[in-house]
């Protein structure tokens, strides 16, 4: 490889990641941050000269690596890039057939505490969802975007996405287009379903997009009125404005309500396997984070039923 082709097989890894994996452009841009960064660590010209010495030389450089607030990288950040440089390696070995490439499976990552899962109390769940104001407008539209989330454990970006066209109150399901491109299926409880029912009849417009900001402005608006579509932060924001409403003091997030879904399924019943479709978890492994939270009930009927 002559010099710079490690940064020229970078620029092709993105092309892939675009073209044949079909990355959603914030995941593509999300590796691009994180090979730049990786190029400038690791300090050689090609892939060939990447070896154990390197990839030690490049952990030491993430431990002293700051985040823009200023603080250093957790360890997620860190396990994240080592993650994106054994997919390159990956790449250049299956895809460009490239000798002489470092093992990607003999990068290890940085060894982490198991991850907490942040879930709401049923009794704060119920605050939660009964703080919007259903005699206004955005009230209806904020209180079907918390219901939805609960009801569906969407991600933020999949709620966002959705448009009216996607529900179907007959079937009481909708089809969503999660990471990497898969599509699951996952359905509208009672209240869900009651929730977008008001917020509809509500809308006086006849844009696209699910989810709206400016609904008064929406009204003069031609299809498919994309830039009514709320934003990330703005959905955000909402969960945050309705938990202080609720006097919920742990700061939940959207995800939180994701976590919530998940745990009330396994608390009731769920197999795992069930759950992590419904969550759209690629590995199972992912999905048994979850057990945790719900082993303190398995305690419980350890001590109730075993050895009486």
């Amino acid at each position: 490889m002559t010099e710079n082709a490690l940064s020229m097989a970078m620029d092709r890894y993105i092309l892939y990641l675009q073209a044949e994996e079909n990355k959603s452009p914030l995941t593509v841009a999300n590796y691009q941050r994180s090979l730049n960064l990786l190029f400038d660590f690791l300090g050689v010209s090609s892939a060939e000269y990447i070896n154990k010495t390197t990839i030690r030389t490049l952990k030491s450089k993430l431990h002293s690596a700051k985040a823009r607030s200023g603080s250093s990288l957790s360890i997620t950040t860190k396990n994240y890039h080592l993650t994106v440089l054994r997919a390159f390696l990956r790449y250049l070995l299956q895809d460009e057939e490239m000798d002489g490439v470092y093992a990607p499976d003999r990068i290890r990552r940085f060894k982490q505490e198991e991850r907490q899962v942040k879930v709401l109390r049923s009794e704060e769940l119920t605050r939660l969802l009964e703080s919007p104001d259903v005699s206004t407008r955005t009230g209806k539209r904020d209180k079907a975007m918390l219901e939805m989330f609960f009801s569906t454990g969407l991600r933020v970006a999949e709620l966002r996405g959705l448009n009216i066209k996607d529900l179907n109150f007959d079937t009481r399901e909708i089809s969503v287009r999660g990471k990497r491109g898969k599509i699951r299926v996952v359905f509208l409880s009672d209240r869900a379903v009651d929730a977008l029912k008001n917020y509809l009849e509500s809308r006086l417009d006849s844009i696209t997009p699910l989810f709206i900001r400016n609904m008064d402005k929406a009204r003069d608006e031609m299809p498919p009125g994309e830039n009514f579509r709320l934003s990330r932060i703005s959905i955000y924001n909402v969960v945050k404005k309705y938990a202080l409403k609720a006097g919920i003091v742990s700061d939940p997030s959207p995800h939180t309500l994701r976590h919530s879904f998940a745990t009330d399924l396994l608390r009731n019943g769920a197999d795992l396997r069930s759950v992590q479709e419904l969550l759209g978890h690629a590995d199972l492994s992912t999905t048994q984070i979850y057990t945790h939270v719900t082993n303190p009930q398995l305690k419980e009927v350890h001590q109730k039923f075993h050895g009486k």
